[in-house]
């Protein structure tokens, strides 16, 4: 079946929800929508963090992804005015970060909580109005973390896989109803609370990994502030080059033609991609993963012969 999108109603082109708009790429996504002239309703979990995207005419919406009825009041409100959300773009999420050995089971569920279950139930919530109105596009923010995983990342990594693999099956649970699943990946990407975020959550546990999280520390906010050199950082991308390709994914919709399933952002996107695809895992470990990000450096195996 050959879906159309749900014809705007009240407002300019084709109403898009967004999560996560206080800052980084949600905002960003919401920006560059609204001056594409679509009627895009900016949330957030603390919407007075949106008073200046409302200012530019932009509807915002109070929507905490970890609160059930958060979420279905803001689908209710876009529904009522337009019939159906034409366009979801799942962007809220933050990152947790700390060895696997050391994290508080409480704070892992949270992870998933926000990343994972929050763009689950969101898209079960738009779902039904999108298939009557026979069309819809819903775009979920990964990451090239996503495609791998690094030390220091594992939980945020496995929100991200989580998300490849839901957004795969779905894509095909829908499809026949004219509905687009499309996964946007991008590489580092300069937001500072984001990474503000991440570094911060590299809190002292035990001494194991107390060098490996320093050294975390800095590698990461030298990416996100650009505060020192590094190769990552100089490839770092803005969180308005996402949301030029969202925007181009929302308007393949509106026109009814399908777009690709994935889109990396970036040149780091595009080749680390590329290198976990072609490359044998000990291959990529040692020539990507223990060169270019920090790894945790056990005691030194002793000679043999060595009885110091």
């Amino acid at each position: 079946m050959t879906g159309r999108s749900p014809a705007p109603g009240p407002g300019a082109g084709l109403p898009v929800l967004i999560t996560g708009c206080s800052s980084g790429i949600g905002r960003a996504c919401a920006l560059r929508l609204h001056r594409a002239g679509h009627a895009v309703y900016a949330t957030a979990r603390r919407p007075e963090t949106l008073d200046e995207l409302a200012a530019l005419g932009i509807h915002t919406l109070a929507l905490d992804v970890t609160d059930e009825e958060s979420m279905a009041t803001a689908v209710a409100k876009v529904e009522a005015a337009h019939g159906a959300v034409g366009a979801l773009v799942n962007s809220a999420g933050y990152a947790m970060s700390g060895c696997i050995e050391e994290a508080l089971m409480a704070e892992v569920r949270e992870q998933f909580e926000t990343n994972v279950y929050g763009l689950v139930r969101l898209s079960q919530l738009v779902l039904p109005a999108m298939r009557a109105h026979g069309g819809g596009t819903i775009v979920n923010i990964s990451s090239i973390f996503g495609r791998y995983a690094v030390p220091g990342s594992g939980f945020y990594n496995a929100t991200k896989h989580a998300v490849e693999a839901l957004s795969d099956s779905l894509r095909n649970e829908v499809a026949d109803f004219g509905v687009r699943v499309v996964l946007v990946e991008p590489g580092p990407v300069r937001t500072t609370r984001f990474g503000a975020t991440y570094v911060a959550n590299l809190r002292p546990v035990s001494r194991t990994y107390e060098t490996f999280r320093r050294e975390s520390a800095e590698y990461f906010e030298a990416i996100y502030t650009g505060s020192r050199r590094t190769l990552a950082g100089t490839f770092a991308i803005q969180s308005d080059d996402v949301a030029r390709r969202v925007a181009k994914v929302v308007a393949k919709g509106a026109r009814g033609s399908r777009p690709r399933a994935r889109y990396p952002v970036g040149l780091l996107a595009h080749s680390t991609i590329t290198l976990r695809r072609l490359a044998p895992d000990a291959l990529f470990d040692h020539l990507f993963v223990r060169r270019l990000f920090p790894v945790p450096r056990g005691p030194r195996p002793r000679k043999q012969g060595d009885h110091r």
